[in-house]
């Protein structure tokens, strides 16, 4: 059965939402984080054929800001980097995570949590386990949740959560809290994307 990436539904909530308010930069990569951001953001369900298509165009003139080298704050980054983080392919994700990277180099210490998200993505869509545990999936129809596949003996809980991740005992509750339940996503006509 297709399964969905919950992406980091614990860490980056509140991390959006306040970099939402305040970022200063590139007004373009601004707006194009708020549009990112909007789609994700509402109570109801989201059209997964339309998110998948609006993140293309968002990622498509993001990379061409950066090859233009209209991207030079931790803002841009750190806004970039989510742009990329809801890529389809693993080097979107690595470039999530060097712009996260960046970012975080730049001085910008809300940016570790999308660094660590970024990296935990990277790693699972390359057949490696994730390290700082803020990747969830649910079967599309609801079923059993799973952070699989998970290194969880790499780290300490210590600095998973000096990076905006979750204990592990935090990440088992909601892992439990995640069974059964379906995905707020309406149905697409087309094949199932990846998150």
């Amino acid at each position: 059965m297709p399964r969905i990436v919950v992406a980091v539904a614990l860490l980056l909530t509140s991390v959006a939402g306040s970099a939402q308010k305040g970022i200063d930069g590139n007004p373009e990569m601004a707006a194009i984080f708020a549009a990112d951001q909007a789609i994700r953001s509402g109570d109801g369900q989201i059209d997964l054929q339309k998110m998948t298509a609006e993140d293309a165009e968002r990622r498509q003139r993001t990379r061409e800001l950066l090859e233009q080298g209209a991207l030079t704050t931790a803002p841009d980054f750190y806004a970039a980097a989510f742009i990329f983080q809801h890529g389809s392919k693993p080097e979107e994700f690595l470039l999530a995570h060097v712009l996260a990277v960046r970012a975080l180099g730049m001085g910008m210490k809300q940016a570790e949590a999308i660094a660590a998200a970024t990296l935990d993505r990277y790693l699972q869509n390359t057949g490696k386990p994730q390290i700082y545990g803020t990747q969830f999936s649910i079967p599309l129809g609801g079923g059993d949740a799973t952070m699989e596949p998970y290194d969880k003996s790499l780290l300490t809980d210590a600095l998973r959560v000096a990076a905006g991740a979750h204990t592990l005992a935090e990440q088992e509750a909601r892992v439990r809290e995640l069974e059964g339940s379906a995905p707020r996503f309406a149905p697409s006509p087309a094949s199932t994307p990846n998150p």
